[in-house]
């Protein structure tokens, strides 16, 4: 049940909804696209009570479903022509095929397609119509990495042409590469929001607003490092001989780590910095244990 989300996505943006299995996303989008009835509250989708939504509202949307829910029997080529035939402006379809690699199986059924030309044939679907706002859900699902990358471009240059965009997604790197903004739900309602630059700041046992990042360096197992960084970093053997330190780090940070190195007689094998990712934050929030 989704009894307190309140969102707003704009014109030339990628929102973001996360959340665990269960947490409403689906609900959410289903709502705000006309799919579901909601019991309350309100929702205006480009001026429009999706809820009342007629034929010149649903012909400004296109829908991206997690199941595709493209009929089986299918080729690509003639549904995607008969659903261009209800819009009064469609893109081009020729354009839309090439750029999307449909023509690669064209003459395949669509319950023959994988997993990943389904997605893409569900996008070009969605597309078709010339939509100035698309959802999207679970869009990379089942997508090998040259099709990944050929659908994050496309969203990326539908997004700088205006269009508003809203996804779903279950992949943390999905959303920190293409979000603009970021809303993660729980149990129905909003738990936090922001920039992805600004959810990476989020750290519930931290009130500095600095960048937070991740240390990695791999050196004799079973050292002590007690008292060597601030206690608002976390410093953890991860399996042996692996260390990570994860918090606000300075340059002073570094600096007493790496003397304290020098006083043992510690050369550590390697080393590596990197940020804090959106799924460190997601799960921060959400919880760690298997809905």
């Amino acid at each position: 049940m989704v009894s307190d989300v309140s969102l707003v996505a704009g014109r030339g943006e990628v929102t973001a909804l996360l959340g665990a299995n269960g947490a409403g996303k689906t609900t959410t989008i289903e709502c705000a696209q006309g799919l579901q009835k909601r019991t309350g509250g309100t929702i205006s989708l480009l001026g429009e009570d999706p809820g009342n939504a007629g034929a010149d509202l649903r012909s400004r949307v296109g829908v991206m479903l997690q199941d595709g829910g493209l009929p089986p029997s299918a080729r690509p080529l003639p549904l995607l022509r008969h659903i261009a035939g209800m819009y009064r402006n469609p893109r081009p379809l020729d354009e839309l095929v090439q750029r999307l690699g449909i023509d690669a199986f064209s003459r395949t059924t669509v319950r023959r397609l994988s997993g990943g030309q389904k997605q893409r044939l569900a996008l070009a679907a969605a597309l078709i119509g010339n939509p100035e706002v698309l959802f999207l859900d679970e869009p990379s699902a089942g997508l090998d990495p040259q099709s990944r990358q050929l659908v994050f471009g496309l969203i990326s240059e539908l997004r700088n042409s205006g269009m508003g965009i809203i996804l779903t997604t279950h992949l943390m790197d999905d959303a920190q590469r293409l979000a603009d903004y970021v809303y993660i739900i729980d149990a129905g309602r909003n738990v936090a929001e922001g920039t992805v630059a600004q959810l990476l700041q989020h750290r519930p046992d931290m009130t500095r607003k600095d960048h937070i990042r991740t240390l990695h360096f791999e050196a004799l197992p079973g050292l002590d490092f007690a008292g060597v960084l601030p206690a608002e970093v976390e410093i953890r053997e991860t399996r042996a001989g692996s260390y990570s330190a994860t918090g606000v780090l300075t340059p002073e940070d570094l600096a007493a780590l790496t003397a304290w190195w020098a006083a043992h007689g510690v050369m550590p094998g390697s080393m590596s910095m990197e940020a804090r990712t959106l799924e460190d934050v997601f799960l921060d929030i959400s919880g760690r244990e298997v809905r």
